[in-house]
């Protein structure tokens, strides 16, 4: 699944002025809190379709990716295991 972020949220969030400097303030924090904070970023969006050929930057994290397309788009990208995609049935 990948979401549009709001650039600004995620900035501030993590302190942060630009998506240069994101990767840096990542990786001084505990990836647990990581995965917190864009679970929550994500959670307020709709899923968004991302050109991959037009990512200029990308962070990856564990599930998470992070990427920077051309267009100043930031967009996060959450890989699901399968048992978590399928709904069980009760019949």
């Amino acid at each position: 699944m990948i979401t549009l972020l709001n650039t600004s949220s995620l900035f501030t969030t993590f302190g942060v002025d630009t998506f240069d400097c994101l990767e840096g303030a990542i990786n001084s924090m505990a990836p647990s809190m990581v995965e917190y904070h864009l679970a929550d970023l994500s959670s307020y969006n709709e899923e968004f379709y991302l050109n991959k050929r037009n990512v200029e930057k990308s962070i990856s994290i564990g599930e998470y990716s992070l990427y920077y397309d051309y267009d100043k788009n930031i967009c996060l990208e959450i890989e699901m295991n399968e048992t978590e995609e399928e709904t069980g049935s009760l019949w």
